[in-house]
C-alpha cells in the first residue's frame, strides 16, 4: 500500500461535460521525489473561463494538450512503477479530484487503480487532533506554495502529510 496526493485542475465542476486540464501526484514518502504530471486536451466543447483560469492555461493552451487516453496510459504505467502494492488516493478536495481521475480512469482503461475509495487530509488531520473543525488547520504544514500547479500543490499537501505523520498519524511508506 502506498499513499499517493494527487490534485487536478478542471475546467468545469464534473467530468464529462466539462474536462480536466490538468493534474499532478505524488508519492508520499521522506524523498518526495516521485511525481506524475498530466496535461489532458478537451473532451468537451463546453468550459467555463473562470475555472479554466485557475489553472492558467488559456483555452486555446488547453486544446493543444495530450490526448486523454496516452496521458491515463502513462499515469497508470507511473502507479505501477513507483507504488507498492494498492495505491491509495490522498487529496486535499477528495470528492472534487477524485471525481476526474476515477471519470477518466474508467473512461479511457476501464479500470481505477486507486479503487473506489480514497482519503481527504482534512478528515485524517481532523481525526488526529479528534476535532470535527480542525480540517483547514492542517495546511499550515505546507513547505510549497499553493500555486495551483498541480504538482506543486500534491508536493505541499504531501509535505503536510509528512508533518502529520510526525504528530502520530500512523501511515507506512
Amino acid at each position: 500500500m502506498s499513499l499517493v496526493v494527487v490534485d487536478v485542475e478542471s475546467d468545469g465542476p464534473i467530468p464529462h461535460k466539462y474536462s480536466m486540464v490538468c493534474f499532478g501526484a505524488v508519492v508520499v514518502e521522506p524523498s518526495l521525489s516521485k511525481t506524475f504530471y498530466g496535461k489532458t486536451k478537451p473532451i468537451s466543447d463546453e468550459w467555463n473561463p473562470e475555472a479554466l483560469a485557475i489553472s492558467g492555461f488559456s483555452r486555446e493552451e488547453h486544446l493543444t494538450f495530450d490526448d486523454p487516453l496516452e496521458v491515463m496510459e502513462k499515469f497508470r504505467d507511473w502507479l505501477n512503477q513507483n507504488v507498492k502494492g494498492r495505491p491509495i488516493f490522498i487529496s486535499d478536495n477528495l470528492a472534487f479530484d477524485w471525481q476526474w481521475i476515477n471519470y477518466y480512469f474508467h473512461y479511457y482503461i476501464d479500470k481505477n487503480p486507486f479503487g473506489f475509495s480514497g482519503r481527504r487530509i482534512g478528515d485524517l488531520y481532523s481525526g488526529l487532533e479528534k476535532d470535527f473543525f480542525a480540517g483547514s488547520r492542517w495546511k499550515k504544514f505546507r513547505k510549497t506554495s499553493h500555486t495551483h500547479n498541480p504538482v506543486d500543490d500534491a508536493l505541499g499537501n504531501a509535505e503536510a502529510l509528512l508533518t502529520i505523520r510526525e504528530l502520530g498519524l500512523k501511515f507506512p511508506f
